[in-house]
């Protein structure tokens, strides 16, 4: 399995109409044919050190290899997510990974 992890630092003052519109978008990546796994979150209320909270958003989705995230990468809907809701967010972070066999 292949795990795309991608952490979004939302715009300070967004209003609820902008809020709900991001989180409709994001939830529309969960849809692509390749998705094999899928979660959206946000940062939960736990506190230590190590953990670092000051993401907005939290979306992990998971594949069969690393063809099925390349066509993800390219398809209508994700590109679509990137031009309508890239105004709403201040940093992105991605973490990509592959399954120890």
């Amino acid at each position: 399995m292949f795990l795309h992890t991608v952490f979004f630092w939302l715009k300070p003052g967004l209003t609820p109409a902008e809020m709900a519109e991001f989180e409709a978008s994001l939830a529309t990546l969960t849809t692509i044919p390749t998705v094999r796994f899928k979660y959206i979150g946000k940062p939960a209320a736990t506190s230590r050190p190590v953990i670092d909270s000051s993401y907005s958003y939290k979306l992990v989705v998971g594949f069969d290899d690393l063809a099925g995230h390349d066509v993800y990468q390219e398809i209508d809907t994700h590109l679509a997510f990137i031009a309508q809701c890239s105004r709403y967010w201040t940093k992105v972070q991605v973490y990509d990974a592959e399954e120890l066999k």
